[in-house]
């Protein structure tokens, strides 16, 4: 299994798709990595030679903000949005949807599974 830049990348796909499996990487900038170095994007991964591989890493590290540096940078946003207290920020703290969505329902994703409120039922029946 190659790896690039700490990931281990699928032997048996295509690079194009292989590439994927960096985080910051989809399937158009592998594709444009592929084109700039001139290797053919529907080779399978494990047809690539050590120096094809370090020639990616290298492109990848220099033009693109990939993996480690790019979660730093995104844990950063969130931490500054976090500290200065903006809407989005509390939204974040308080494990709500952050970009507009409805919460009166759906957003379970978010939110975890549905608390029950207690003692709904017996006010009902005290009246």
């Amino acid at each position: 299994m190659p790896r690039l830049l700490g990931v281990d990348i699928p032997n048996d796909k295509q690079i194009q798709y292989s590439l994927t499996y960096l985080y910051g990487v989809g399937l158009h900038t592998a594709r444009e990595a592929c084109e700039k170095l001139g290797v053919d994007p529907t080779r399978a991964a494990s047809e690539l030679g050590e120096d094809e591989l370090g020639q990616i890493a290298a492109l990848l590290e220099r033009e693109y903000t990939v993996e480690g540096p790019l979660r730093r940078q995104t844990t950063q946003n969130i931490s500054r949005l976090r500290e200065i207290k903006s809407y989005r920020g509390m939204r974040h703290r308080m494990g709500l949807p952050v970009r507009g969505q409805r919460t009166k329902t759906n957003s379970r994703t978010r939110k975890g599974p549905k608390k029950t409120v207690a003692g709904k039922k017996g006010v009902k029946d005290l009246r």
